[in-house]
């Protein structure tokens, strides 16, 4: 639970109620995240022969978001339901180290991502050209660049500690206020982790929409391969705006808390404020599977395709037992018809139904109805009639049986 010495980091600073709806959004946020990205992360492996250099992009981010929730919800679920920080000053610092490194590892995979789809659409003779080795690079540069981050507050360049509401931990705001050399971390992390790639990432879809279009009114008179092209750079185009749109809408708001926090004075900042922009950033593990699983074609061909055979596949066995017994079936009415008496004229009885069938395709209506006649072919001349066992002479009856 900590020792006196970190008290800062276990009273919440916001109404129990408050703490109860943070952890019930938790909750949900993290359970949407692990289903939405571990079944993006499965369809990725079933199609990963055939996965696209760009779309290693949507694999690195999924892994980020579901790194980020399976090493923050944990801890912030529980906190925020006990109304206080229930671990220790190094689990806090932990913490806030994963917080950063996937939070910036996705955000600069979003960078990279854009300026991929714009070097494919605006530079098609060197975006052709991209392959499995850059993309293989591009995903270790993004962590490599992310974990700089990460490891500077570890370093002494920074700070780590609890967030302003109490309950989570992230990098300390108002350090800033305290030490040139934190002030100087901000200031980088703002710049280049923030305004550079928002930059970029603008910058990126401006061009690409003006070559799309563009593109589009000059191929409207050519042919159709050229057209099916321009579809699919434009299908890049919506998908990809729609992850950064949804991306930077989630981080935005906490951005501006914390500067707010670091260069004004952070007494000023609500609690509350920190808390809700918490909520917005920690919703962004949501976009990316719910964005690439419904809209992408392929993708969603893959999941419809597991979808269906884990349906048959389960159909499969709880049919199972009603097949075997159809079988059993079968070959009890062949082994009756095979071993039926046979009249003194030769011909064979004729039951009309398999006695011992339990299969419903014998039986009409009620079981406790059904009372299955004997019957027997009778040769009178050269015809043949078929009647009742029970409406047959004694006599007849005794040959018979």
């Amino acid at each position: 639970m900590g020792n006196a010495s970190e008290t800062f980091l276990l009273v919440s600073r916001i109404s129990k109620d408050n703490d109860f709806l943070m952890a019930t959004l938790y909750t949900i946020f993290g359970v949407l995240s692990v289903l939405g990205n571990g079944i993006l992360l499965f369809v990725a492996y079933r199609k990963k022969s055939s996965l696209k250099p760009a779309e290693f992009f949507v694999v690195n981010l999924a892994i980020s978001d579901l790194g980020m929730t399976l090493t923050l919800f944990p801890l912030a679920i529980p906190s925020a339901y006990a109304h206080m920080w229930l671990f220790h000053k190094t689990t806090c610092v932990v913490y806030a180290f994963c917080g950063v490194l996937f939070g910036l590892c996705s955000l600069t995979n979003l960078t990279v991502l854009s300026s991929v789809c714009w070097l494919k659409v605006c530079c098609p003779n060197y975006g052709n050209k991209f392959s499995y080795c850059h993309a293989s690079l591009l995903v270790a540069g993004i962590w490599c660049y992310a974990g700089v981050f990460a490891v500077g507050p570890l370093t002494g360049w920074g700070e780590y500690g609890a967030e302003p509401y109490g309950t989570a931990c992230c990098i300390n705001w108002h350090a800033p206020s305290e030490s040139s050399s934190a002030m100087s971390y901000i200031i980088c992390l703002f710049f280049f982790c923030y305004i550079v790639p928002c930059t970029v990432i603008f910058l990126s879809y401006t061009f690409i929409l003006m070559t799309v279009r563009g593109s589009r009114q000059a191929v409207q008179q050519h042919m159709s391969p050229q057209n099916k092209t321009t579809n699919a750079h434009a299908l890049i185009v919506k998908l990809s705006v729609a992850v950064c749109i949804g991306f930077l809408t989630a981080w935005s708001p906490y951005a501006i808390v914390s500067m707010w926090a670091a260069f004004g004075n952070p007494a000023t900042v609500p609690p509350m404020a920190f808390a809700w922009a918490a909520i917005f950033a920690k919703s962004s593990t949501l976009y990316n599977p719910i964005v690439y699983l419904v809209f992408k074609p392929n993708f969603r061909k893959f999941l419809c395709r597991d979808v269906a055979k884990c349906r048959r596949t389960l159909c499969g066995c709880l049919c199972q037992h009603t097949s075997t017994q159809k079988v059993t079936c079968m070959q009890s009415h062949h082994k009756e018809e095979c071993d039926s008496t046979r009249l003194s004229n030769g011909l064979p009885e004729n039951h009309g139904a398999c006695r011992h069938c339990p299969c419903p395709e014998t039986v009409t209506g009620n079981r406790e109805d059904y009372s299955p006649q004997r019957t027997a072919r009778i040769l009178k001349g050269s015809q043949h009639s078929e009647v009742a066992v029970s409406q047959m002479s004694n006599e007849l009856q005794s040959d018979f049986l």
